[in-house]
């Protein structure tokens, strides 16, 4: 018998690091000598594996620095996130704690590398939430499906009783890549507009309205816990 699984991105979605992202990535290219990208180009590259990410904002004459900056970004990133790790967004725990509650297995599928999610997860103590985690060390990145099909695989799912939850239009298309549902949040790095574009089939302004979405389009039998008002 099929679980019910919610598989969720990690920056954007569940942990607010925008803020330090930009700055860190801002650092790597100036370290480096090259000019900064702006704001909104490093928001829009936020959740692909980081070489990927960097290679779609470097310009061709940059090109051959991708290997320097991304080993500046990975040193600076380190030290900026020991300093000042991201927080969870308000109401994140909360909707994990309920969900788990009340019978969904969750998951990660993230752009983020192993080390990086390990540290992510310890500082915020999330480890335990989650029954199968696929990240950028596995294999091919978003929007490929390589990553979310191996979450479902290991948390003995199907991709009927699996959402694929996040902020941007990568994880909409992974989702839609592997045949599963797909819900946006509206508080990440693309626009609503982007994610409903990419064929979410919602995209929820709140944990409360997205946990509520998720309890009516992949309901569990007995599931009577009350939900918070929206």
């Amino acid at each position: 018998m099929a679980c019910e699984l919610v598989v969720f991105d990690v920056d954007g979605t569940l942990v607010d690091s925008a803020e330090i992202i930009v700055r860190c990535m801002r650092k790597a290219f100036s370290t480096t000598g090259l000019k900064e990208p702006s704001e909104e180009a490093i928001r829009g590259i936020i959740g692909l594996s980081l070489p990927e990410a960097v290679g779609r904002i470097l310009t061709e004459d940059m090109s051959q620095h991708l290997g320097e900056i991304v080993a500046e970004y990975k040193r600076i990133f380190l030290f900026d996130r020991q300093r000042d790790p991201a927080p969870l967004f308000p109401g994140a725990r909360e909707c994990l704690s309920r969900l788990s509650a009340a019978g969904y297995l969750l998951g990660v599928a993230t752009g983020k590398s192993r080390k990086g999610l390990d540290a992510t997860f310890a500082q915020l103590g999330l480890a335990s939430c989650f029954v199968a985690v696929g990240c950028a060390d596995d294999g091919p990145g978003k929007p490929h499906p390589f990553m979310l099909e191996k979450v479902i695989a290991e948390a003995g799912a199907d991709p009927a009783s699996t959402v694929m939850v996040g902020d941007t239009a990568f994880d909409i298309e992974m989702a839609r890549a592997a045949g599963v549902r797909a819900a946006g949040v509206a508080w990440g790095n693309h626009a609503p507009e982007v994610l409903t574009n990419a064929g979410a089939d919602v995209v929820a302004t709140s944990f409360a309205e997205f946990e509520g979405w998720v309890r009516s389009a992949l309901p569990i039998a007995g599931d009577v816990t009350i939900m918070p008002t929206i």
